[in-house]
């Protein structure tokens, strides 16, 4: 497994993390019905680990998904060589004592004593962000950081490209999550954002690298003739990950894995792309 070192703490992050959202069990909608395959996701998180990813990016929406991420950590005593990314439900907060609250529920799920990447989940514009500051966010973050309770603040964005870049300058971020794929490339955060929170040495991580999976099994024909004649060894799933581990800027790529061929094939891409021209092979004629 490639590593990419967090300028900010010296973190040796994974390039390749497990997003937790699509656990396997009866589909997508585990992401939120908790409906899971015990057996197979401890299979899996534990495999992921011995092969060398070490961040999990969960959150409190994603029913069930807290619990049993913290219950194989624990019970194959993984916590120690693993960081956790963990999401505030935003929606949810109506008053600054919500902020305690699910906090506390966090730890509870995960069975640990902190998280090590805490993003405020979907904080898109400015608005919102000064409702926060308001409920006195700010020194929230600022007192959960310093007891150890959280290593890490950062956030995790959907919204329009100004708003990022508003965002960007107005907190000493820790770290953001982006959606970004080569479909993406001028939406939402975009690569401009991109570029922006990497100039002030801000850890990107991404989200979305093959569009919910629409960049690996529903291309057009002339995408996939297209790949294939560039290099008909690698999948079109590879070559969305590959375009995103050219990226200097780009710190973690999240993948959500169900299956243990899928785990392997993702690990295998992590470890062998190579920073090269990718978008020149794409194209090239």
């Amino acid at each position: 497994m490639k590593y990419n070192i967090n300028p900010k703490n010296g973190d040796r992050l994974s390039v390749l993390g497990y997003g937790c959202m699509r656990f396997a069990g009866d589909g997508i909608v585990t992401s939120f019905s908790g409906r899971f395959d015990a057996k197979k996701v401890e299979q899996l998180i534990v495999s992921a680990v011995e092969q060398g990813i070490n961040y999990f990016d969960t959150a409190y929406i994603y029913t069930g998904s807290e619990e049993i991420l913290g219950s194989v950590l624990k019970k194959h005593n993984l916590r120690d060589q693993v960081y956790i990314a963990t999401k505030m439900p935003l929606f949810l907060c109506r008053k600054a004592e919500d902020l305690d609250r699910f906090f506390d529920k966090h730890l509870e799920h995960l069975q640990t004593d902190h998280i090590d990447y805490y993003l405020l989940h979907m904080l898109g514009d400015m608005k919102t962000w000064n409702t926060l500051c308001d409920w006195g966010i700010r020194e929230w973050a600022e007192e959960k950081k310093k007891s150890g309770r959280i290593q890490n603040f950062g956030f995790s964005f959907h919204g329009a490209q100004d708003e990022f870049l508003a965002l960007l300058d107005a907190y000493d971020w820790d770290f953001c999550q982006i959606q970004y794929n080569y479909s993406d490339e001028n939406y939402q955060a975009g690569v401009t954002g991109l570029k922006a929170a990497a100039a002030k040495g801000i850890p990107v991580m991404i989200m979305e690298p093959l569009l919910g999976g629409k960049l690996a099994k529903n291309l057009p024909k002339a995408a996939v003739k297209r790949f294939a004649q560039a290099d008909p060894e690698l999948s079109p799933a590879a070559w969305g990950f590959r375009w995103l581990y050219n990226q200097p800027e780009v710190t973690v790529v999240l993948s959500g894995m169900n299956e243990q061929e899928q785990l392997d094939d993702n690990v295998k891409i992590a470890d062998t792309a190579a920073h090269e021209k990718v978008s020149a092979m794409f194209f090239s004629e």
